[in-house]
């Protein structure tokens, strides 16, 4: 069972609406801009928002003990630090989907010819619906929104590194 099926089985989470709690084997899901679906690809969302201490690695900045909603990309390379949640289609309250992008720091030198942008490549579940967002110089703070309600599957990639998540936004 790959990381993201043991983070799920032994993390108290909360889920958010339409999600459920199929395990998965840690694979990755397609990348860059196919659609296609393969035998890897989870079926149900897996949205799942932590609210426990961030890690060590992705704590800089933040004081004591903090806790905030956040999501780990399917291979553990990168949180997503949702300082809105839930993360909403439409708010109308004049807040934002920030949303913090933190990387672990790699093992091994990231690609020196790839670009540093985070780039995201986000599909509305269950649709051909598909949007490409950029966070300029790599993961870091960003205000992401996307045009439907809905668990959103994302490819990001940044440095020459790639990592998935699945991202609910609420009406």
């Amino acid at each position: 069972m790959g990381s993201r099926g043991r983070l799920m089985l032994v993390s108290s989470v909360a889920l958010l609406a339409g999600c459920t709690t199929t395990a998965s084997d840690g694979s990755a899901a397609p990348t860059a801009t196919t659609a296609t679906a393969t035998a890897s690809t989870p079926t149900a969302c897996a949205a799942r928002v932590e609210t426990g201490s961030l890690p060590d690695w992705a704590d800089a900045g933040f004081s004591g003990d903090a806790r905030v909603p956040h999501v780990f990309g399917g291979k553990g390379d990168i949180v997503a630090v949702l300082f809105a949640h839930p993360l909403r289609q439409v708010r109308e309250d004049g807040s934002n989907n920030k949303i913090l992008w933190v990387a672990r720091a790699a093992t091994t030198s990231p690609d020196p010819v790839a670009p540093a942008t985070l780039v995201i490549t986000a599909r509305l579940d269950g649709t051909d619906t598909q949007v490409i967002r950029e966070v300029p110089g790599g993961p870091g703070p960003s205000i992401i929104d996307l045009p439907q309600a809905g668990c959103w599957r994302l490819d990001l990639s940044w440095s020459g590194h790639t990592d998935t998540m699945d991202l609910v936004y609420a009406e």
